[in-house]
């Protein structure tokens, strides 16, 4: 079977390798597709070389069918659509034992510390396996992942109907988080430079600003009028977006820092103790995350077809990864794992 490697120095090959047949509680995927997203751009760039054990197959958002099941799998059978929730906690750390699993201090994190999706053939542990219903599309269930990490990041602020909110970034998960937010009634609007990215948010009615170009504290005044948002979701992971961010909220509002800030950030502390505010840290999901998420993309809750902007064959992945690091009329990339060029 073929598979995407990332071999370090930036390179990621495609490859031919032996598919693993499923030991005793796991099962094999016939994957359909996998999604290239912000972190995995991020182990492109050698900035997670301390935890890929290169070279190594990359990738966990997915969808796929199962194609063969173990023994001792009693719940899962060949033909069921289904993802993956690529977390495998240890069960006995603090974390663990406080409930909070999906913080595991021994956390591996499947397509970064283990081997990922972006494969034809990828065998996995049975309790990862999330199915997914018979009318959503598979092409769609490959953003189940991304918008579970969206649900999560709502939830984590504690976002509530008629609340006004700020999204700071405009990729897949900004976007992402914009139409959940809007699932739950909060008013939305978007900050976002890139005008191929507001376009895309805009036709999915979403409210954009270019913070390059508006006037974004006059525009959230009048908007709020002059209280200043409830709640802003710092997404870019850039130093512009968490000080904007700050500026924006209301008192006692509440920061959610999403994006990843690989370098450390100057905050305006004075302002959180002159406002209370409040700053909460948001990682991946919770299984009823993904719960929700399967089911606002099988209602059309998240617009999927606006957001998949390219599908490419599994040969074209190195030059995937290549467009979405120049940037241009991008958004969501899919790798179709079954189609080769």
């Amino acid at each position: 079977m073929r598979s995407a490697l990332y071999t370090g120095n930036a390179t990621i090959v495609v490859e031919e390798r032996p598919a693993v047949p499923p030991a005793a509680r796991e099962v094999q995927i016939e994957v359909a597709y996998t999604g290239i997203c912000g972190t995995d751009l991020h182990i492109l760039h050698g900035d997670m070389d301390h935890r890929v054990q290169v070279p190594q197959t990359i990738g966990h958002e997915m969808s796929g069918h199962i194609a063969a099941v173990g023994a001792d799998v009693n719940n899962l059978t060949v033909g069921t659509p289904v993802t993956v929730m690529p977390l495998r906690w240890c069960g006995t750390c603090p974390a663990c034992l406080a409930g909070h699993r999906h913080l595991c201090h021994r956390l591996d994190f499947i397509g970064i510390d283990s081997v990922g999706a972006m494969q034809q053939r990828w065998t996995v542990p049975a309790s990862v396996v999330v199915p997914l219903p018979l009318d959503l599309p598979l092409i769609h269930g490959a953003l189940v992942e991304p918008t579970a990490v969206a649900v999560h990041d709502v939830r984590r602020a504690g976002l509530r109907a008629g609340e006004k909110a700020i999204v700071i970034g405009g990729g897949p998960i900004g976007v992402l988080i914009a139409l959940v937010a809007r699932s739950v009634e909060a008013d939305v609007v978007l900050l976002e430079v890139d005008p191929r990215r507001r376009d895309i948010a805009d036709r999915l009615g979403i409210r954009t600003l270019d913070p390059t170009r508006d006037d974004v504290p006059g525009e959230v005044a009048a908007w709020t009028a002059d209280a200043g948002a409830a709640v802003a979701f710092e997404v870019s992971g850039s130093a512009a977006g968490i000080t904007s961010a700050v500026e924006l909220l209301a008192v006692r509002g509440r920061l959610v820092v999403v994006g990843i800030h690989s370098k450390p950030r100057e905050i305006d502390v004075f302002r959180f103790f002159w406002r209370e505010l409040v700053m909460v840290g948001a990682r991946v999901y919770h299984r009823d995350d993904y719960e929700t998420a399967i089911d606002l993309l099988r209602t059309g809750a998240v617009g999927a077809e606006s957001l998949i902007t390219h599908v490419v064959p599994l040969t074209d992945a190195a030059e995937a990864f290549d467009a979405l690091r120049r940037g241009g009329n991008v958004m969501k990339v899919l790798i179709n794992c079954q189609e080769t060029s």
